[in-house]
């Protein structure tokens, strides 16, 4: 990623929250359901080899639901604010939706739907914009899965998430309550003197953020929050 060092550097850490405006339902809903399925059913290793058909499907309707959405207004101000500085998106969405609103350097730590990757190779990840279903193999002869990090798997983008973090002039988080670990850690990383914004029309108690000293708390959804930022970081 690179990286203009006569400009200040903004990370975004963007959550469910970013996207729900485009129509993405959050991750998990109060009962605790993503789409209707118990969360380990379809968002982990063991659910995949219970029933890779019922997974598969089940990426395949999330993914096919990114052709009927579009980024929202939030989405294209954290794009513009590369015009002035140097912008890392670090998002736990699996949309591409950072990236169609014009955003240039976004990390997925989460994975994404349009991408698979081999069961045989965790590293042999290819561009996948169909369905994907049983029988469609890597070219190793090994069984394609949705390139997502479900639980109990590691976080591969998480390294390169809290060296952004450390580096950063300004932290924007938004549609995230940073409750869920390791995402909800990399505040902790912030430099001290670094500016951190949060949006949240429900903001949620978090340890992290007690003590971050520049913080300023934005109770709106994500596209009036993000207006109000940029407002502040460009006037």
């Amino acid at each position: 990623m690179k990286i203009d060092p006569n400009k200040k550097t903004i990370v975004v850490l963007s959550g469910a929250g970013v996207s729900a405006e485009s129509g993405i339902n959050t991750f998990r809903d109060a009962g605790g359901l993503w789409e209707g399925h118990q969360v380990m059913e379809v968002a982990s290793p063991q659910g995949f080899s219970k029933n890779p058909a019922l997974v598969l499907d089940f990426y395949n309707q999330r993914r096919r639901q990114l052709k009927e959405v579009k980024p929202n207004r939030g989405h294209e101000i954290i794009a513009e604010l590369e015009a002035f500085y140097n912008v890392i998106v670090v998002t736990q969405n699996v949309d591409d939706l950072h990236e169609r609103a014009g955003s240039s350097r976004v990390m997925h730590l989460h994975g994404e739907l349009k991408k698979v990757r081999s069961t045989g190779r965790e590293d042999l990840v290819l561009d996948w914009e169909k369905d994907c279903n049983l029988g469609d193999k890597c070219p190793e002869g090994h069984q394609l899965r949705p390139h997502i990090v479900w639980f109990g798997e590691a976080v591969p983008m998480l390294g390169l998430a809290q060296g952004a973090v450390i580096e950063a002039d300004i932290v924007i988080i938004i549609g995230t309550s940073l409750q869920v670990y390791p995402a909800a850690g990399l505040i902790g990383f912030a430099p001290l003197t670094a500016k951190v914004f949060y949006i949240d029309p429900n903001p949620a108690t978090n340890w992290e953020l007690e003590n971050v000293k520049n913080l300023q708390l934005i109770k709106e959804p994500a596209s009036t929050g993000m207006e109000r930022v940029k407002s502040a970081l460009v006037g």
